[in-house]
């Protein structure tokens, strides 16, 4: 018997009364999805170019993760981390061979993942140096400690006094790097490609110039790989395309393929501080989350996704270049695997909208930037669709503003 469900007015009425409205919602109710296609209680299918806010790199419903977990929820859905789970360990051992080596902290979520990393800076000096380096245009998460670390000031509003020890630089300004720390700074934490930022990578020479200044100071150098990492940019991680190993990567988002997880990854011998007592995350590394996170990179060997990125990232950034020299409301087209960033001349969210009117689901950051964060295992058809409407609405938005 097929399902039935409410209308979109019914459940809007829901959470009117019973869901904290801390969220802009659109007025669409989505009940499934599949691959890169995802439909509504009202049966209209619509193409996901944003599919769970970066976190289905896979798409939706990625069959070899589906089993997995279903074939986990029957068997063992969670035990704290006071004891052995084979998943887990597996998990961290993978996680340990696409990466640099060393050792997993398991958690929940990508703001988690940093706060796990503002802990170990500190406790490796016992809290002496506590200042931490980060960079405007950066996002880290919203939790207390990591919001603080975020230098945008809109998401601190309210929240005064915020975290003491983030010293804010200019994004690309290692001069300013260096000026800002002292005796009582303990490393800098930067996204080698800023997500909500823009999808912004480090310019030439940034990444290295860090690494080179953390290692003078004798810094930790933090990567926050929430939105870059698992295999998104066609890489495993964002800082493999920049030739610079971090002391520490923090993972999130995509990293279990859409099912709650997330990650910090160091190095043995610094993993030594975060001793028993001082860190904790109730459902860190679960069984459904480690066997989902375990089957989403079995699925990327297996299909050799991270080849299919870089195919697909190339139609993207043929498509929109060619949008950009026909459209001058197209100020540029960054295009990094598939973390891609359209900037526009004007307020984005009319775009937004168009696009979901024509079925296709895209986002907007800082205002005027058009971001999509497609599945790694798009298809051609599927990605010259999307680039098709996507154009077909930012032209309409640029005549009705000309």
């Amino acid at each position: 018997m097929a399902t039935v469900h409410s209308s979109v007015q019914q459940t809007i009425d829901l959470f009117d009364r019973y869901v904290i409205a801390n969220y802009k919602r659109f007025p669409v109710c989505l009940v499934r999805g599949s691959g890169s296609r995802v439909w509504d209680s009202e049966g209209t299918r619509y193409l996901d170019l944003f599919p769970g806010w970066g976190c289905n790199l896979l798409g939706h419903c990625p069959e070899p993760v589906v089993r997995a977990v279903q074939e986990q929820v029957a068997t063992l859905i969670h035990v704290p981390n006071t004891w052995y789970t084979e998943p887990q360990g597996l998990w961290a051992e993978a996680l340990s061979k696409i990466s640099f080596g060393g050792q997993a902290f398991f958690c929940n979520s990508g703001t988690e993942a940093n706060e796990a990393a503002i802990k170990l800076v500190r406790l490796r000096t016992n809290g002496v140096r506590y200042k931490i380096v980060t960079f405007r245009g950066g996002f880290h998460g919203r939790t207390l400690g990591s919001v603080s670390a975020t230098a945008q000031p809109k998401y601190h509003e309210g929240l005064g006094p915020i975290v003491a020890g983030f010293q804010y630089a200019p994004h690309g300004d290692l001069e300013a790097v260096e000026q800002l720390i002292d005796e009582h700074t303990g490393g800098i934490l930067v996204e080698p490609i800023l997500g909500e930022g823009g999808i912004v990578p480090a310019p030439p020479g940034f990444l290295e110039g860090l690494r080179r200044i953390a290692n003078e100071r004798d810094l930790l150098l933090v990567f926050d790989e929430v939105q870059s990492g698992c295999g998104r940019t066609g890489k495993w991680f964002g800082y493999q395309h920049f030739g610079v190993v971090p002391d520490v990567i923090t993972l999130a988002k995509s990293l279990c393929a859409g099912v709650a997880g997330g990650a910090m990854l160091t190095t043995v011998e610094l993993a030594r501080h975060l001793r028993p007592g001082m860190h904790a995350a109730t459902f860190g590394g679960n069984p459904l989350a480690a066997r989902a996170g375990l089957a989403a990179i079995e699925m990327i060997q297996r299909e050799g996704l991270l080849a299919n990125v870089s195919v697909m990232a190339a139609i993207f950034k043929s498509r929109l270049d060619e949008l950009a020299t026909r459209c001058p409301m197209v100020r540029d087209v960054r295009v990094i695997g598939m973390m891609i960033g359209i900037e526009l001349a004007v307020d984005g969210a009319p775009v937004v909208q168009a696009c979901l009117d024509k079925g296709v689901l895209v986002n907007c950051t800082q205002q005027n930037t058009i971001r999509l964060l497609p599945a790694m295992n798009i298809s051609a058809d599927e990605a010259h669709e999307g680039c098709d409407i996507l154009s077909e609405a930012i032209m309409e938005v640029a005549s009705s503003v000309s």
